[in-house]
């Protein structure tokens, strides 16, 4: 890849985005402009209903901006494709499928045809070291029910990275599952994306796993014609231990600032 496309591998440049509604046009965000670097982990944070998911679907393709442009590695963002996969707050597995046959579906869809054309046995191996990635490989013959829903989420997460991504979208992935669930989940992400190496973008509300996970924060002002308040870099090493990170002042410093910025928008949205 072109080396002028790593320090702005994924690229939204004044983006607006209006809904047609009953009630006439919705402007649902304003003049959006964001760089994201090649390998960065980018987290979203708002309030509700400030745009943060209609950024990572006009970053999937899953939507067309009203006006601006967004690019990836250069070429503009036109339509969904597999350099860019979503893993979704919902898993979204298929309930009469095994998780190794709903990773393989992906897989068969990106590397079975056309100029890859892989073998079945190649297909397979792809489906394995996925399952293998999030730590399911035991789990490969179980369906959905069978599991737990972070087990499912994990599988949703390995099906997504199974297609090699350029750039995993992450929208409120833990957001349905249990606190200790969540958090170690947080975890396995944190191995899974140092071992990918892909760039990611995640949704989410919550403050301690945007400063826990990412390099930098991207800060919402409320909705409506929403855009970046602000944008907070993370200069914490990695890899990150929560339980160390708790005491840490750094962190709880870069903490404090989200939780200011949430706050401070807020109230003054609703004063």
């Amino acid at each position: 890849m072109n080396k002028a496309y790593t320090e702005k591998y994924v690229e939204l440049e004044n983006v607006d985005m209006s809904f047609t509604t009953k009630k006439g046009t919705f402007n649902a965000l304003d003049n959006i402009n964001l760089k994201i670097k090649e390998g960065e982990f980018i987290a979203i944070i708002g309030h509700s209903g400030c745009g943060k998911s209609t950024v990572l679907n006009l970053i999937a393709g899953l939507l067309k901006p009203t006006e601006g442009l967004l690019l990836c590695a250069g070429r503009e963002i036109a339509g969904p494709g597999p350099e860019r996969a979503v893993v979704f707050q919902n898993h979204s597995l298929l309930p009469w499928l095994t998780c190794h046959e709903n990773v393989y579906l992906a897989v068969e869809r990106v590397f079975g045809g056309g100029s890859s054309n892989e073998s079945k046995a190649q297909l397979n191996a792809r489906t394995h070291s996925a399952l293998d990635l999030v730590g399911l490989s035991h789990a490969a013959d179980k369906r959905p029910n069978e599991i737990s829903g972070g087990m499912k989420q994990r599988v949703g997460i390995a099906r997504a990275l199974a297609m090699e991504p350029k750039v995993l979208l992450l929208d409120e992935p833990f957001g349905a599952l249990d606190a200790l669930t969540r958090a170690n989940l947080q975890d396995e992400l944190m191995k899974i994306m140092a071992k990918s190496g892909c760039t990611a973008v995640m949704v989410t509300h919550d403050v301690d796993e945007a400063v826990l996970l990412a390099d930098r924060v991207v800060m919402m002002t409320n909705g409506p014609s929403a855009d970046i308040g602000e944008i907070l870099k993370v200069e914490l090493p990695r890899p990150r231990d929560r339980l160390a990170l708790s005491e840490n002042a750094d962190y709880n410093h870069l903490r404090s600032e989200v939780l200011r910025f949430l706050y401070e928008r807020h109230a003054r949205k609703t004063a």
